[in-house]
């Protein structure tokens, strides 16, 4: 590999303890009191409770502050945040809020399977360097062992975001003159990779793009990602079509590879990404076209997805509406509260399980408009994502390097441990 992946400095290789679960969130050390309970007891000073730390809204502030910025990286910068405005004094107090903050941040976003793989791989991290306290500072001095922790926090989230740079240097090479690529999705890595490969051209670039964009009218936020890489790239002198998804298969013809980004990559080298990347893969392969992926590693994720509808996120793609009560249906959505319908048709199937999946730290957090408007906030399409296996996958493009789909695993392993 080209380059080891954005992991913090003297990340020790130490594995898990025997009392943790092999989880990927770092559950409670046992024999302590709710984090909660412990904060506004010992915690966060005079007049101030663990309520004054809202964590879903630095996670959307900082998305908003920064466009560029990807889920993951928000969800750790959070992360940063809380342990600079914490005063936990004990590491057990330390991993304890970590892992209920995250739960709590999960449990808000509606599609949480891209920041899961930072906040997750970020708790590792910790949780690995407070196992040898020995070597952050004094044995029993907790204050260099924080100081140690939020200075190595920013620095982990300094080269996650350095990592995009880093798979824009490697992926440029594939663009090659005279070359057509296919893209989708708005992704942000990509729309670098591509600029890049413009930038390294002298005089005008010498490729072309055509550009796939989500032709539902309720995905505006998902068009303007697209039209603004669009934009971008003509600005270099990037020729640079737009199609509807319908289009896909009668341009494949012009096309000579595919390059897409990814929410997650999971552990057996497929990825999730936005809805209708598995079409195009699929189309792909028909074609004989590469389909490349452009992933940063802070997004492998440790999932191990069997089908499409094995995804740990509820989505109401399909809703099957008899022609008679289309109307009723429709009114009926909008009523859904918390997966459970309060009107009475009988004719809309829904296949999705509504049953909202409850975790042992919900209790610390009575935010239930926030629960609802999770399991109510994918009916739009636009939001949905669906799972692209490792046989339509040429190859994953990282800051590690480029990958097989087969080599995931092996990725992981050294991520994780």
């Amino acid at each position: 590999m080209a380059d080891s992946m954005p992991s913090p400095p003297s990340s020790p290789s130490t594995p898990l303890s025997p009392h943790q679960d092999p989880s990927t969130t770092p559950p409670p050390l046992p024999g302590n009191p709710p984090a909660l309970t412990r904060m506004s007891t010992t915690g966060m000073g005079p007049g101030k409770s663990a309520h004054d730390f809202d964590i879903v809204a630095t996670y959307h502030r900082l998305l908003a502050e920064d466009p560029d910025l990807t889920m993951p990286v928000a969800a750790i910068e959070s992360l940063v945040e809380l342990l600079s405005a914490s005063n936990s004094s004990t590491i057990s107090e330390t991993l304890d809020l970590l892992a209920t903050s995250t739960a709590h941040l999960k449990r808000a976003i509606a599609n949480p399977i891209s920041l899961s793989a930072g906040t997750d791989l970020f708790q590792r991290y910790l949780i690995t360097t407070l196992q040898r306290p020995g070597q952050l500072g004094p044995a029993g001095d907790f204050r260099s062992i924080r100081s140690h922790l939020l200075s190595n926090g920013r620095l982990f989230v300094q080269r996650a975001k350095a990592s995009r740079d880093k798979i824009a240097s490697f992926g440029r090479h594939f663009v090659r003159d005279g070359t057509t690529v296919l893209t989708n999705g708005g992704s942000r890595v990509v729309g670098a990779l591509l600029r890049s490969a413009a930038e390294s051209s002298p005089g005008s670039a010498r490729f072309r793009v055509i550009y796939v964009l989500n032709s539902s009218s309720a995905t505006q936020k998902e068009d303007t990602e697209g039209l603004s890489i669009v934009l971008a790239l003509r600005s270099l002198g990037v020729p640079v079509a737009t199609i509807p998804e319908s289009a896909v298969g009668y341009s494949l013809g012009k096309v000579d590879m595919v390059i897409v980004g990814a929410e997650g990559v999971v552990e057996n080298g497929g990825i999730i990404s936005r809805l209708g990347t598995y079409q195009i893969g699929l189309l792909a392969q028909a074609a004989a076209k590469p389909f490349y992926v452009v992933a940063e590693s802070h997004k492998f994720v440790r999932l191990y997805p069997l089908s499409q509808y094995d995804l740990p996120i509820e989505q109401r793609v399909l809703e099957f509406v008899s022609g008679g009560d289309a109307e009723t249906g429709e009114k009926e959505n909008e009523v859904e509260r918390g997966g459970r319908r309060e009107s009475g048709a009988q004719s809309i199937i829904d296949w999705t399980e509504k049953t909202p999946k409850v975790d042992d730290r919900a209790e610390y957090f009575a935010d239930t408009d926030t629960e609802r408007e999770r399991h109510g906030s994918l009916n739009n399409n636009a939001e949905a994502v669906d799972f692209t296996p490792p046989d339509l996958i040429s190859a994953l493009i990282t800051e590690s390097g480029v990958l097989t789909p087969s080599a995931v695993s092996e990725e992981l392993i050294k991520i994780w441990f």
